[in-house]
């Protein structure tokens, strides 16, 4: 059996390695308090994104006669849509990779067998090394295959955005459809996990069953976490979630159309 490198883990696992580093930098940054960001006094992060972002929402509020719904859904949606080019690109190199992985797992498999019995370490450095040559052969990076570039570039983004709705004061004084921003709504804290389990279904389409499982208590992970901290959130957050949720099943589902190889079902699945 080969073993799973730490690439690998993120790849699999990237939606919950996101959710973990923003709780993470939640206890870094001054904005996790909730209050509003003293740009004379703020750090670098919170003052160039959070406030931005921050006088952002007010801004489109303001124009909306006051929505901070509204001002939350159409900020959220732009900056999507902003991202949206990096993460299809993402997705088509993923796919990519996926293809020259399975071009050459034959002849990978082939390899790791024949080591199956050498446990030592000189062994086990040749066979790294003709594992490389056969990446090198297929032109095949594992690294390139995870996307790091759009995930880097993404993070202080939504980060960002996540704190400036934490911390714009005037968005808990106001309502939105049949809820207050500003509370817990029982109602937000369900729509916004369910859109993180439909979002995690949409993943799996077109995945191998094996990699399906592997991959299942994602299924269960994500949309719990999500469900968990909107309970005690203002309703403001699970809004965010939710809207972001949709326009990631959006996307996740023209990068299968535009990129994903189709797969025929064997008929035993049928």
């Amino acid at each position: 059996m080969s073993k799973q490198s730490v690439f690998t883990f993120f790849k699999k696992y990237r939606f919950v390695s996101l959710i973990v580093l923003l709780f993470i930098l939640s206890g870094c940054q001054s904005a996790a308090t909730g209050e509003a960001v003293d740009p004379d006094t703020a750090g670098f992060f919170d003052k160039y994104f959070v406030n931005t972002f921050s006088i952002i929402i007010k801004g489109v509020a303001t124009f909306f006669d006051g929505n901070y719904g509204l001002s939350i859904v159409l900020v959220t949606l732009t900056i999507r849509l902003i991202l949206m080019p990096l993460m299809l690109k993402q997705s088509k190199n993923g796919f990519q990779m996926r293809d020259k992985m399975a071009s050459m797992k034959p002849e990978l498999e082939a390899l790791q067998a024949s080591y199956k019995n050498k446990k030592d370490s000189a062994s086990q450095k040749i066979m790294q090394q003709e594992t490389m040559e056969l990446y090198k052969k297929h032109n095949f990076n594992p690294i390139a295959s995870i996307g790091c570039l759009p995930m880097i570039i993404q993070f202080p983004i939504l980060i960002g955005f996540y704190y400036a709705i934490r911390s714009t004061p005037e968005i808990a004084s106001h309502s939105f459809l049949w809820f207050n921003l500003g509370q817990s709504d029982l109602v937000m804290t369900f729509v916004a996990a369910a859109i993180y389990f439909i979002q995690f279904r949409v993943t799996q389409i077109g995945i191998e069953p094996k990699q399906k499982k592997q991959m299942a208590f994602m299924g269960i992970l994500s949309p719990l976490m999500i469900g968990f901290v909107s309970f005690n959130a203002p309703a403001a957050l699970p809004l965010y979630w939710t809207v972001g949720g949709t326009f990631l099943i959006v996307q996740q589902l023209l990068s299968k159309k535009l990129y994903q190889p189709k797969v025929a079902t064997p008929l035993h699945s049928r």
